[in-house]
C-alpha cells in the first residue's frame, strides 16, 4: 500500500490549507457565535470545485477519487467543523448521491447547480424515533397518479434549515420492512414541504441542524431515486464511502487542537522554562501525534481498500471508530494542556472539545460501528 499523494492530490490538498488558514479559520469564531451557516465558506468552496471532485466532468465535476475528498474533509475539519460538515452534507450525502443513484435526467438537472453551489444539499434519514434504526421511519409515501404524496417527519437533518435539494427517504410499502423504503428527490418549493425548528446544538453551531416536515408532500414520480422500494439500495450503496470521508473529519479536528497546544506548550513559560520541557507534556505531545497518525492512516487504508473497488462496511467502520475515538483523546489532551486557556472562548480548543464530541455521532455512532464490526468479523469468522 502506498499513501504517497499524487501531484495533482498534494497540489489540492494544499490549496484546500491555503484556503482554510486565510479564510477558514479567521470566520471559525464568529460562525461559532452567531450559529450561522458559512455561506461565505460555502461559496468559496463551490468557486475552488469542491463540490464536485468525485462526479465527471460531463456534470460539472472534476472526475477526482475518493481520497481527495477525504483530504478536503480532513483539512476542513483542521479549521472548522461547521464548514467540513456543511461540505460533506452537501457534496457526499446529496451531491455524490444523486450522481451514484440518478437517472441521466437527475444528474442533468440537479448536479449542475449543486456543484456549482447555486443549490444546498441535504439527505433526510433520521426521524424523532427512528436513528441508529433507520428503517424503522414512520414517514410514508403513498403513489397518486404522476406524483408521491409524502407525510411524517425528519429530525437532526444536517443543512435542514438552509437546503435547497433533498434526498429523503420514505416507505412506500410499510409491511416490507426494510425493502419498503424510497429514496426522493424533494425541492424547497413543493407543496406540502416545511422546515420545522432549527436546533440549537453544543458544538457545530455554524452546520445548521433542524426539523423537516412533509405533509402532503407532492413529489413528481420522476423524482424517485434509484426505483420504488429501493430505498435501502440506494441508502448502502454509498454508506461505507460516505463513513469513510466523515471518519477523516475528526482527526482533522484534532490536528488542528494540536496545532495550538503544541504553540502553546512552546511558548507558555513556567517555572523558568517552557512547559513542553516538561515530560508529562511531552508525553501528551508525543501521545496526540501518535493518535493523529494512526487515524489518518487508518482512514487512508480504508480509502484505499474503497477505491479497489472492495466491499468495505468493516474497514469504513473501523475507520470511523478509531479516528473518533482519536479525535476525542487528542482534543481533550490539548484542553488539558492550555489549561483553564483551554476552557475559555478566547482560544479555539473550547470550540473544538465542543465540536469534535458532535462529529463523533455522524454517520452512525461508536456503538454502531463496534457493531458492525462484530457483525462482520462473525461473518468472515463463520
Amino acid at each position: 500500500m502506498d499513501f504517497e499523494l499524487t501531484k495533482e492530490q498534494q497540489m489540492l490538498k494544499e490549496t484546500v490549507a491555503r484556503f482554510v488558514d486565510d479564510q477558514v479559520i479567521p470566520l471559525a469564531p464568529e460562525i461559532d457565535v452567531d450559529g450561522a451557516f458559512p455561506e461565505k465558506n460555502f461559496r468559496a468552496m463551490a468557486e475552488l470545485g469542491l463540490f464536485g471532485m468525485s462526479i465527471p466532468e460531463a456534470y460539472g465535476g472534476s472526475g477526482t477519487d475518493l481520497l481527495s475528498c477525504v483530504l478536503v474533509m480532513e483539512e476542513l475539519g483542521r479549521g472548522c467543523a461547521s464548514t467540513a460538515n456543511t461540505f460533506g452534507a452537501h457534496a457526499v450525502l446529496c451531491t455524490e448521491n444523486i450522481y451514484r443513484n440518478g437517472s441521466e435526467e437527475q444528474r442533468r438537472k440537479y448536479l449542475p447547480g449543486l456543484i456549482a453551489g447555486e443549490k444546498i444539499g441535504a439527505i433526510a434519514i433520521t426521524e424523532p424515533g427512528a436513528g441508529s434504526d433507520a428503517t424503522s421511519m414512520t414517514t410514508r409515501a403513498e403513489r397518486k397518479g404522476d406524483v408521491y404524496i409524502l407525510n411524517g417527519t425528519k429530525m437532526f437533518i444536517t443543512n435542514g434549515p438552509v437546503a435547497d435539494v433533498i434526498v429523503a427517504y420514505a416507505k412506500t410499502n410499510p409491511a416490507a420492512g426494510p425493502r419498503g423504503i424510497t429514496a426522493f428527490i424533494l425541492e424547497k418549493d413543493f407543496p406540502g414541504f416545511s422546515r420545522g425548528k432549527s436546533l440549537k446544538k453544543m458544538g457545530v453551531r455554524g452546520s445548521p441542524t433542524g426539523e423537516l416536515i412533509f405533509d402532503n408532500c407532492e413529489v413528481p414520480a420522476v423524482n424517485v431515486l434509484g426505483e420504488e422500494n429501493g430505498g435501502i439500495r440506494v441508502l448502502m450503496n454509498g454508506l461505507d464511502r460516505e463513513r469513510i470521508v466523515y471518519s477523516i473529519c475528526p482527526i482533522g479536528v484534532a490536528q488542528g487542537a494540536f496545532d495550538v497546544a503544541f504553540k502553546y506548550a512552546s511558548e507558555r513559560v513556567q517555572f523558568g522554562q517552557p512547559i513542553i520541557g516538561f515530560q508529562m507534556i511531552q508525553e501528551m505531545i508525543a501521545d496526540m501525534a501518535t493518535d493523529i497518525n494512526a487515524g489518518r492512516l487508518v482512514a487512508y487504508w480504508a480509502v484505499s481498500q474503497a477505491e479497489r473497488g472492495k466491499r468495505v462496511r468493516l474497514e469504513a467502520s473501523y475507520a470511523k471508530l478509531f479516528c473518533s475515538q482519536a479525535g476525542l483523546r487528542v482534543v481533550d489532551r490539548a484542553i488539558q494542556i492550555l489549561g483553564g486557556y483551554g476552557f475559555i472562548s478566547e482560544f479555539p480548543i473550547e470550540r473544538m472539545y465542543r465540536d469534535i464530541k458532535g462529529i463523533e455521532f455522524g454517520a452512525g455512532t461508536t456503538q454502531i460501528q463496534k457493531l458492525i464490526i462484530v457483525r462482520e468479523l462473525m461473518k468472515t469468522r463463520g
